[in-house]
């Protein structure tokens, strides 16, 4: 069901971009509006702009849907496996932590003790 909606998805995405690229700027309405290039339209003197914008709209709305169907998919994939998987526990080294010799009488913690006068 996941790759039906992602090439749904992936489909929407591409005809959107072509239906965009298909429309025409502000400015060619100036010379359409004097006669200019009205024989040249497929829709006619008032051109596509009805029923572009209303497909384009349509066509939004299916990726909208489809964008929250694929993160509902994602969701339910990382709390199902999750994203990074559990490592086992960490093993106790045998080996001391350290390979300083133990000094008996030294005074503990980082700041070495003043010397006795």
């Amino acid at each position: 069901m996941e790759g039906i909606v992602l090439v749904v998805h992936v489909l929407v995405a591409v005809v959107m971009i072509g239906l965009i690229m298909l429309q025409q700027g502000k400015g060619a309405e100036m010379g359409a509006s004097f006669g200019g290039g009205a024989s040249q339209t497929v829709f006619g003197a008032a051109g596509a702009a009805g029923f572009l914008t209303k497909l384009i709209a349509g066509l939004a709305a299916v990726f909208f849907a489809t964008s929250l169907g694929l993160a509902v998919y994602a969701r339910k994939a990382t709390e199902t496996y999750g994203v990074i998987p559990e490592a086992p526990a960490a093993v106790e080294a045998a080996q001391p932590a350290s390979d300083v010799p133990v000094v008996p009488n030294a005074p503990s913690g980082d700041v070495p003790g003043a010397p006795a006068n």
